[in-house]
């Protein structure tokens, strides 16, 4: 049974990683409020749907929609906070064959370009390194302001085997597939005006 979870939780955590990763790209070089932020995972084990959440990441953040070009950002996520509820399991995603936290304790997103798309979407490029690979990606995000802080969500599809998350007997995704959906809400402060 723990081989059961074991897999899936490792997807889970992979794709939180990428989430927390592109999800945090827009803020006026601002610290995430991780208390008001979140980055979860959902990869299918045997057809049936796991989520787990990372529990440490920390962003730094330039976003101004009229200034694209000079926005940036950069998250870094602690693999070894990944939780899905079992300890057993939560243990196992931490070894060798999945994240390898040991040897790999973060994974990391660096943007390279913002582009705009319909009314508060945003299409963020970069480069994540998860477990010693770098992967280009392509994050979808959606950007609003709400106050006094601004609050950037979306779900990435992002393939586990591409980052070496469940090597050996989990590479087979006939267990746990290998698209994993990355759910971010990410809140910021605001951006300062002027």
């Amino acid at each position: 049974m723990n081989r059961n979870f074991r897999p899936r939780a490792l997807a889970l955590a992979g794709a939180a990683v990428l989430a927390a990763a592109g999800a945090a790209i827009p803020s006026a070089w601002a610290q995430v409020d991780a208390a008001k932020s979140s980055v979860t995972a959902v990869a299918r084990q045997i057809g049936v749907p796991m989520e787990g959440k990372f529990k440490k990441f920390d962003a730094t953040v330039a976003f101004d929609p009229a200034k694209l070009a000079s926005s940036s950002a950069k998250m870094e996520i602690d693999v070894a906070s990944f939780e899905i509820g079992d300890a057993e399991t939560t243990k196992e995603l931490k070894g060798r064959d999945w994240f390898d936290a040991a040897k790999y304790p973060k994974a990391v997103f660096q943007s390279t370009s913002i582009k705009g798309g319909a009314a508060g979407k945003y299409d963020v490029a970069g480069k994540l390194t998860i477990k010693g690979k770098t992967v280009d990606i392509v994050v979808p995000a959606s950007y609003r302001q709400e106050g006094g802080v601004q609050v950037f969500e979306g779900v990435l599809p992002i393939k586990r085997n591409a980052f070496n998350i469940g090597d050996g007997e989990w590479k087979d995704t006939s267990v746990v597939a290998d698209e994993v959906q990355v759910k971010f809400h990410i809140v910021t402060p605001a951006r300062k005006q002027g």
